[in-house]
C-alpha cells in the first residue's frame, strides 16, 4: 500500500469522498443527455456509490474502475446487493484497460490528482468517443502557500503536485481536450459531509493509525480551506 490517505478511505469504505459528494455528482449529470444507450466510465470508482447511482438512475452501461482492490471488493458487494449489472475493472487511469473511443462519458471524482496527471488525461482522451465528455472534479490551489506547508500537504495526500485552475486547463488542452469549461462550485461542501456520513463500508480491525489519518485530513481541510479549493472541469475533444 503506497498511499496511506487513499488506503484510509478504502479501509473506512468512504462513499462520496470527493469534494461536493454525491449531491454535486447528481447536479452535474442532470444537465447531460444520458439514456440507456450511453456508456459511462466511473474512473476511480471507490466503493461504487456514484456508479450505483448512475446505473439506477439512467439504466445505461456503467463500467467501474479502480486501482485499489479493497475498494473494488466493496463496490462489487454494493452492486450485488442492489442487483446492478455494472462491469468492474481493476486498473489504473494511467494505463486504461480499454480500447479507444469506447465511452460517451467519463466521470473522475478526485482521482487524477493522485496520478501522473498528463498520462491519465491522455488515456481519458484516448478512450472517449469523438463526441464524448470527461467530467473531472479536482482539487485546486487557490493561492500560494509556503513551500514547507505545500510539501507537507503533498506528502500527506501522496500527490505529486497541487495544480491551479489555469494549470489544470493547460494540461487538459495539451492532452487533446479542445473545449474545457470550468465551474467553481460556490456551495462548499466538506468531503465527508452529513448526507454521506452513513455511507461507510468499514473493514474489520482497522489500525488506530488510520483513525488519526482521517482526523488529520479533517484538520487540514479546515486549516487550509482558503488554499484547497476544487473545480468541475467539463472537457470535450
Amino acid at each position: 500500500m503506497k498511499n496511506k490517505y487513499l488506503d484510509c478511505l478504502a479501509l473506512f469504505g468512504v462513499g462520496g469522498a470527493h469534494p461536493g459528494g454525491l449531491q454535486l455528482t447528481k447536479r452535474i449529470l442532470s444537465r447531460e443527455k444520458i439514456d440507456k444507450t450511453k456508456t459511462i466510465l466511473d474512473a476511480g470508482c471507490g466503493t461504487g456509490q456514484t456508479s450505483a447511482y448512475i446505473a439506477e438512475k439512467y439504466q445505461c452501461h456503467v463500467t467501474s474502475l479502480d486501482t485499489n482492490k479493497l475498494m473494488l471488493d466493496k463496490a462489487r458487494k454494493r452492486f450485488l446487493s442492489l442487483q446492478l449489472p455494472i462491469e468492474v475493472k481493476h486498473g489504473s487511469t494511467e494505463n486504461l484497460p480499454f480500447d479507444g473511443e469506447l465511452f460517451d462519458f467519463i466521470l473522475s471524482e478526485s482521482v487524477i490528482s493522485f496520478t501522473d496527471v498528463p498520462l491519465s488525461l491522455q488515456e481519458f482522451n484516448r478512450v472517449l468517443k469523438p463526441e464524448g465528455v470527461l467530467f473531472a472534479i479536482e482539487m485546486v490551489q487557490e493561492k500560494p502557500i509556503a513551500k514547507k506547508e505545500l510539501s507537507s500537504l503533498l506528502t500527506f495526500y501522496g500527490i505529486p503536485r497541487l495544480l491551479t485552475e489555469s494549470e489544470w486547463c493547460n494540461l487538459l488542452k495539451k492532452s487533446g481536450f479542445k473545449h474545457v469549461k470550468v465551474e467553481k462550485d460556490l456551495q462548499q461542501i466538506d468531503e465527508i459531509d452529513l448526507e454521506l456520513g452513513a455511507d461507510f463500508t468499514l473493514s474489520e480491525d482497522i489500525d488506530g493509525n488510520y483513525f488519526e489519518i482521517l482526523e488529520k485530513h479533517q484538520h487540514l481541510t479546515e486549516v487550509y480551506k482558503d488554499v484547497l479549493g476544487f473545480r468541475v472541469f467539463r472537457c470535450c475533444k
